[in-house]
Protein backbone atom coordinates (compact mmCIF):
# COMPACT_ATOMS: atom_id res chain seq x y z
CA UNK A 1 0.00 0.00 0.00
CA UNK A 2 1.67 3.34 -1.20
CA UNK A 3 1.25 6.11 1.71
CA UNK A 4 -0.48 9.48 0.28
CA UNK A 5 -0.29 12.57 1.58
CA UNK A 6 -3.57 15.10 1.14
CA UNK A 7 -4.86 18.05 2.04
CA UNK A 8 -9.02 18.10 3.17
CA UNK A 9 -11.40 18.89 5.51
CA UNK A 10 -13.82 17.26 8.05
CA UNK A 11 -16.75 18.38 9.78
CA UNK A 12 -17.99 16.63 12.75
CA UNK A 13 -20.81 17.24 15.34
CA UNK A 14 -19.46 16.25 19.28
CA UNK A 15 -20.90 17.67 22.39
CA UNK A 16 -17.85 19.72 23.89
CA UNK A 17 -16.41 21.00 26.97
CA UNK A 18 -13.99 23.52 27.85
CA UNK A 19 -10.26 22.92 29.70
CA UNK A 20 -10.88 24.62 32.86
CA UNK A 21 -7.70 23.28 34.44
CA UNK A 22 -3.40 22.54 33.29
CA UNK A 23 -4.26 25.93 30.86
CA UNK A 24 -2.63 29.02 30.39
CA UNK A 25 -4.76 31.21 32.59
CA UNK A 26 -7.87 33.02 31.48
CA UNK A 27 -7.88 31.27 28.10
CA UNK A 28 -10.22 29.33 26.15
CA UNK A 29 -9.60 25.90 25.69
CA UNK A 30 -12.35 23.03 24.02
CA UNK A 31 -11.52 19.29 24.85
CA UNK A 32 -13.28 17.19 22.13
CA UNK A 33 -14.21 13.68 23.48
CA UNK A 34 -12.37 10.48 21.83
CA UNK A 35 -15.69 8.74 20.83
CA UNK A 36 -14.01 5.48 21.77
CA UNK A 37 -12.56 6.65 24.79
CA UNK A 38 -14.17 3.71 26.99
CA UNK A 39 -12.69 0.99 24.42
CA UNK A 40 -9.84 2.61 24.60
CA UNK A 41 -9.48 3.02 28.80
CA UNK A 42 -9.56 -0.56 28.95
CA UNK A 43 -6.06 -0.78 28.00
CA UNK A 44 -4.23 2.07 29.53
CA UNK A 45 -4.70 4.03 32.76
CA UNK A 46 -3.54 7.13 31.43
CA UNK A 47 -6.10 10.02 30.72
CA UNK A 48 -5.03 11.12 27.56
CA UNK A 49 -6.81 13.86 25.33
CA UNK A 50 -7.91 12.76 22.05
CA UNK A 51 -8.71 16.60 20.54
CA UNK A 52 -7.92 19.96 21.85
CA UNK A 53 -8.69 23.14 20.34
CA UNK A 54 -6.94 26.12 21.50
CA UNK A 55 -9.75 29.42 20.80
CA UNK A 56 -7.91 32.00 19.32
CA UNK A 57 -9.15 36.09 19.05
CA UNK A 58 -8.76 36.33 15.16
CA UNK A 59 -8.63 33.67 12.61
CA UNK A 60 -5.00 31.74 11.47
CA UNK A 61 -4.37 30.76 8.06
CA UNK A 62 -3.88 26.93 7.66
CA UNK A 63 -0.20 27.66 6.57
CA UNK A 64 0.53 29.56 9.77
CA UNK A 65 -0.26 26.71 11.73
CA UNK A 66 1.24 24.21 9.78
CA UNK A 67 4.41 25.96 10.14
CA UNK A 68 4.48 27.20 13.67
CA UNK A 69 3.03 23.42 14.65
CA UNK A 70 6.39 21.98 12.71
CA UNK A 71 9.03 24.39 14.61
CA UNK A 72 7.36 23.23 17.82
CA UNK A 73 7.69 19.73 16.72
CA UNK A 74 11.69 19.94 15.85
CA UNK A 75 12.54 22.43 18.90
CA UNK A 76 10.73 20.72 21.73
CA UNK A 77 11.08 17.23 19.73
CA UNK A 78 7.02 16.20 20.18
CA UNK A 79 4.96 14.92 17.45
CA UNK A 80 1.72 17.46 17.76
CA UNK A 81 -0.46 16.85 14.91
CA UNK A 82 -2.18 20.68 14.44
CA UNK A 83 -4.66 22.09 11.76
CA UNK A 84 -6.94 25.18 11.33
CA UNK A 85 -10.27 24.53 12.67
CA UNK A 86 -13.54 26.42 13.26
CA UNK A 87 -16.29 25.58 15.79
CA UNK A 88 -20.05 26.52 15.23
CA UNK A 89 -22.20 26.55 18.51
CA UNK A 90 -25.71 27.84 17.93
CA UNK A 91 -25.10 30.78 15.75
CA UNK A 92 -21.46 31.58 16.99
CA UNK A 93 -18.53 30.91 15.40
CA UNK A 94 -15.33 30.22 16.85
CA UNK A 95 -11.81 29.91 15.41
CA UNK A 96 -8.66 28.07 16.52
CA UNK A 97 -6.02 26.00 16.19
CA UNK A 98 -7.10 21.74 16.35
CA UNK A 99 -3.50 20.11 18.52
CA UNK A 100 -3.60 15.98 18.88
CA UNK A 101 -0.67 14.50 20.19
CA UNK A 102 -1.10 15.79 23.50
CA UNK A 103 0.04 13.21 25.72
CA UNK A 104 -1.51 14.34 29.19
CA UNK A 105 -4.21 17.21 30.32
CA UNK A 106 -1.35 18.51 32.41
CA UNK A 107 1.12 18.82 29.26
CA UNK A 108 -1.59 21.78 27.54
CA UNK A 109 -0.48 25.04 29.59
CA UNK A 110 3.01 24.07 28.29
CA UNK A 111 2.03 23.38 24.56
CA UNK A 112 -0.28 26.46 24.67
CA UNK A 113 2.57 28.56 25.75
CA UNK A 114 5.12 27.40 22.79
CA UNK A 115 1.81 28.65 20.45
CA UNK A 116 2.02 31.92 22.31
CA UNK A 117 5.86 32.70 21.59
CA UNK A 118 5.31 31.73 18.15
CA UNK A 119 3.03 34.90 18.00
CA UNK A 120 -0.41 33.06 18.58
CA UNK A 121 -3.52 35.33 20.70
CA UNK A 122 -6.11 33.19 22.43
CA UNK A 123 -9.17 34.02 23.32
CA UNK A 124 -10.80 35.06 26.75
CA UNK A 125 -11.59 32.11 29.04
CA UNK A 126 -15.68 30.67 28.87
CA UNK A 127 -17.17 27.95 30.96
CA UNK A 128 -19.17 25.03 29.53
CA UNK A 129 -20.15 21.18 29.89
CA UNK A 130 -21.12 19.16 27.13
CA UNK A 131 -22.62 21.39 24.24
CA UNK A 132 -23.63 20.39 21.00
CA UNK A 133 -20.94 21.54 18.23
CA UNK A 134 -20.61 21.54 14.60
CA UNK A 135 -16.71 21.38 14.13
CA UNK A 136 -15.11 21.98 10.54
CA UNK A 137 -11.46 20.93 10.58
CA UNK A 138 -8.55 22.20 7.65
CA UNK A 139 -5.96 19.63 7.94
CA UNK A 140 -3.50 16.81 5.86
CA UNK A 141 -4.15 13.70 5.69
CA UNK A 142 -1.81 10.42 5.54
CA UNK A 143 -3.33 7.42 4.06
CA UNK A 144 -3.20 4.47 2.38
CA UNK A 145 -5.83 2.89 -0.32
CA UNK A 146 -6.91 -0.47 0.94
CA UNK A 147 -8.79 -1.36 -1.51
CA UNK A 148 -10.66 1.10 -4.03
CA UNK A 149 -12.01 3.93 -2.28
CA UNK A 150 -11.23 2.72 1.00
CA UNK A 151 -8.47 4.65 2.67
CA UNK A 152 -6.67 3.62 5.98
CA UNK A 153 -4.98 6.72 7.88
CA UNK A 154 -1.59 5.52 8.71
CA UNK A 155 -0.86 7.99 11.81
CA UNK A 156 -4.64 8.12 13.60
CA UNK A 157 -5.45 4.21 14.69
CA UNK A 158 -8.95 2.66 13.68
CA UNK A 159 -9.44 5.12 11.46
CA UNK A 160 -10.77 4.57 7.86
CA UNK A 161 -12.01 7.06 4.82
CA UNK A 162 -14.84 5.90 2.41
CA UNK A 163 -15.27 7.94 -0.61
CA UNK A 164 -18.62 8.73 -2.47
CA UNK A 165 -19.64 9.95 -5.52
CA UNK A 166 -21.59 13.10 -3.99
CA UNK A 167 -22.27 16.20 -2.01
CA UNK A 168 -24.59 15.81 0.86
CA UNK A 169 -25.39 18.80 3.27
CA UNK A 170 -25.15 18.51 6.78
CA UNK A 171 -29.04 18.07 7.13
CA UNK A 172 -28.98 15.09 4.39
CA UNK A 173 -25.56 13.45 5.84
CA UNK A 174 -27.34 13.49 9.33
CA UNK A 175 -30.39 12.13 7.87
CA UNK A 176 -29.22 9.07 6.02
CA UNK A 177 -26.76 8.83 8.69
CA UNK A 178 -29.59 7.76 10.70
CA UNK A 179 -31.28 5.41 7.63
CA UNK A 180 -28.01 3.94 7.56
CA UNK A 181 -27.41 3.22 10.85
CA UNK A 182 -30.60 1.57 11.21
CA UNK A 183 -30.47 -1.23 8.30
CA UNK A 184 -27.03 -2.25 9.41
CA UNK A 185 -26.19 -4.88 12.26
CA UNK A 186 -23.50 -3.45 13.67
CA UNK A 187 -24.20 0.55 13.88
CA UNK A 188 -21.51 1.21 16.70
CA UNK A 189 -19.18 3.16 15.07
CA UNK A 190 -18.37 6.98 14.36
CA UNK A 191 -19.06 8.82 11.40
CA UNK A 192 -18.29 12.18 9.87
CA UNK A 193 -18.12 13.83 6.38
CA UNK A 194 -15.71 15.62 4.77
CA UNK A 195 -13.52 16.19 1.26
CA UNK A 196 -9.91 15.51 -0.39
CA UNK A 197 -7.93 17.83 -2.98
CA UNK A 198 -6.37 15.13 -4.90
CA UNK A 199 -6.22 14.96 -9.09
CA UNK A 200 -6.78 18.73 -9.00
CA UNK A 201 -10.71 18.02 -7.75
CA UNK A 202 -12.51 17.65 -4.65
CA UNK A 203 -13.56 13.63 -3.49
CA UNK A 204 -16.00 13.14 -1.16
CA UNK A 205 -15.44 11.50 1.46
CA UNK A 206 -16.80 9.21 5.01
CA UNK A 207 -14.58 9.33 8.11
CA UNK A 208 -15.38 6.49 9.89
CA UNK A 209 -13.56 5.35 13.66
CA UNK A 210 -13.98 1.95 14.76
CA UNK A 211 -11.44 -0.45 16.67
CA UNK A 212 -10.79 -3.66 14.75
CA UNK A 213 -13.58 -2.61 12.12
CA UNK A 214 -13.76 -4.90 9.13
CA UNK A 215 -13.15 -4.21 5.26
CA UNK A 216 -17.10 -6.07 4.88
CA UNK A 217 -18.48 -3.09 7.32
CA UNK A 218 -16.93 -0.65 5.67
CA UNK A 219 -17.92 -1.68 2.10
CA UNK A 220 -21.06 -2.05 3.53
CA UNK A 221 -21.22 1.51 5.43
CA UNK A 222 -20.38 2.81 1.21
CA UNK A 223 -22.97 1.29 -0.46
CA UNK A 224 -25.40 2.50 1.79
CA UNK A 225 -24.63 6.48 1.72
CA UNK A 226 -24.00 5.31 -2.57
CA UNK A 227 -27.42 4.22 -2.80
CA UNK A 228 -28.67 7.48 -0.78
CA UNK A 229 -27.09 9.82 -3.05
CA UNK A 230 -27.90 8.03 -6.26
CA UNK A 231 -31.34 7.49 -5.31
Amino acid sequence: MEAKERIGKIIIQENIDTVDENKVPRTFVINVPDPYRSYYSRFTSVNKPSSIIFITKVPNSFEKILRVTQNINKKYKLKLNGAKCEVAIRSRKLHGVRVKGINRYTDIAGIQQYYIDEGFEFARSEKFKDVDSLIRINRFFNISEIKEGIYKSNIEEDVYYLSIPGFMTWDEFRENTFAVKNSIMDSNYDIAKGILYQNNSITEILRVVKPKISIELLETIQQKYIDKIKG
